[in-house]
């Protein structure tokens, strides 16, 4: 079962917009700046704690910040609420669960991504519905008959 401790994960948030929560097998550098590489955009102001991991970022193509989260979430230049709220909105919503195994935690994690950035239940409710219809269009109803025979 997955506890705290056992793993690391890795979130970016885009001021008012939407959240990227993925687990990660590692917080050293290398693994950081994979990540930052692919999905934040050159010239952006990245907001990172003061673990000893983010000194090796290569910060050439953004605008560091560090905070002590431990101490401080806002001030007026910068803030770390958005996912400081999305990890709050994650665990309540894993917690209903008794324990998340460890090998299926990413599922979670990525369903209260998805949760997160589509809030309203009724566009989770069309988005759905069009995932459903995508993939699984041509299957039959009934075990054993073949797919071409639903109408």
């Amino acid at each position: 079962m997955w506890r705290r401790g056992q793993g690391s994960c890795v979130w970016l948030a885009k001021a008012g917009e939407k959240v990227y929560a993925k687990v990660i097998p590692n917080v050293k550098g290398s693994t950081l700046t994979a990540i930052l590489d692919t999905r934040v955009v050159p010239g952006a102001i990245v907001f990172t704690e003061t673990l000893i991991s983010y000194n090796v970022l290569d910060v050439s193509s953004f605008k560091q910040y560090r905070m002590r989260c431990s101490t401080l979430f806002s001030d007026q230049k910068s803030h770390i609420n958005g996912v400081e709220n999305f990890w709050n909105q994650a665990k309540r919503h894993m917690r209903r669960f008794n324990d998340v195994p460890k090998a299926h935690f990413h599922l979670f994690l990525k369903e209260c991504e998805w949760r997160f950035n589509i809030p309203q239940p009724k566009h989770q409710q069309v988005q759905l519905m069009q995932w459903a219809i995508t993939h699984f269009k041509g299957l039959s109803r009934y075990p054993g008959e073949p797919p071409s025979a639903v109408k």
